[in-house]
């Protein structure tokens, strides 16, 4: 998403999505007047691209969201076959696997022209993220915490390595969930803020939700969403360092020295009758859980696939709690952080 701006003023980035044959949805503050030009892009420089001019047909500053128009003759602009499902996220607590692709600033590459003496030229590259959302974060606001992957910070305090990826929707189980709109600087390099689906529902008015319900596919009211999309996410430790450290491991070890199956007695042996013998063999021992419980973290982490299995057999002991909810929150943010 190019937006040209009046006087001269250096051009606006963004991300989007094309949800019908001539539509774009983006954040409405990409495309916030005064402007003189829309432009999208699509596959830039590869053997596909093409862009096209757009019309702002629908902007709503309060749900951050803007519906764009191409028109009707579009340069081979491949089909649309159909339009993209929604979901509305219900108030629970659960940690979702979320993906989106956008063009953040910090994907800015100097690129060398064709021949001998070829000029420097710049370029955005695309950015695919995946991550995780916990649901109950940002209510208030009336955003999705998503925890991804930190880049370096390395564009200076003026900008944040993620100008350019408002826009990208945020995808959950094959559907919707939201739209990336914000990095707040006090959350740090690895948090993004994205605007639910719900508020689209909540601020859009009649005649906005109709435009989108022809235009995107948005469903008139919000339906039930699929048993697949709210399942708590477990994700694979197998691809941890084993460098990892006391420090980068504490919040795993918070929440697994938590558990009722672990601080009863012997029930940290009676975990590990069920998983590889190396682990009980070669683990440190100590008289304080919590040491135990890192002790036991770091050998599985030389023994690549031990931790997975040591987290299954911990389910099949442990009751689904909110403790065991924690232990799934603080594992996904570690893969998230260092897999």
């Amino acid at each position: 998403m190019i937006v040209d701006l009046p006087a001269g003023a250096p051009r606006r980035r963004g991300s989007g999505y094309r949800v019908g044959g001539r539509y774009v949805l983006t954040a409405a503050h990409v495309v916030e007047p005064p402007f003189t030009k829309v432009q999208v892009r699509f596959e830039a420089d590869q053997d596909g691209e093409w862009s096209a001019d757009s019309d702002v047909v629908m902007r709503s500053g309060p749900a951050d969201l803007a519906l764009l128009d191409m028109g009707e003759h579009l340069p081979a602009a491949p089909p649309v076959r159909h339009a993209p499902r929604y979901a509305v996220l219900p108030e629970t607590d659960v940690t979702l696997p979320v993906t989106a692709v956008g063009f953040p600033r910090f994907k800015l590459r100097e690129d060398v022209g064709p021949g001998p003496e070829g000029s420097p030229g710049r370029y955005r590259d695309s950015c695919h993220v995946d991550g995780t959302v916990s649901v109950l974060s940002n209510r208030r606001e009336g955003t999705l915490e998503v925890a991804v992957p930190p880049p370096a910070d390395v564009v200076g305090p003026e900008h944040s390595p993620w100008e350019g990826m408002s826009g990208a929707v945020l995808w959950s189980g094959g559907v919707v969930i939201g739209m990336i709109t914000t990095h707040h600087r006090s959350d740090g390099l690895g948090r993004l803020a994205a605007v639910r689906v719900r508020r689209w529902y909540d601020e859009l008015d009649p005649a906005e939700r109709e435009l989108l319900h022809v235009c995107a596919g948005l469903p008139e009211r919000p339906g039930p969403v699929s048993p697949h999309v709210t399942s708590p996410l477990r994700p694979s430790l197998a691809s941890l360092p084993h460098t990892l450290t006391m420090r980068e491991l504490k919040d795993l070890v918070d929440a697994l020295t938590a558990l009722s199956a672990l601080r009863r007695p012997n029930g940290l042996d009676t975990v590990l009758e069920g998983v590889d013998p190396r682990v009980a063999a070669h683990r440190p021992r100590d008289d304080r859980l919590r040491y135990e419980v890192y002790g036991v973290l770091r050998t599985c982490l030389r023994y690549p696939g031990t931790l997975d299995r040591f987290m299954e057999v911990l389910r099949d002991w442990e009751e689904d709690s909110e403790e065991l909810r924690e232990v799934d929150r603080a594992a996904s943010e570690l893969a998230v952080r260092h897999g």
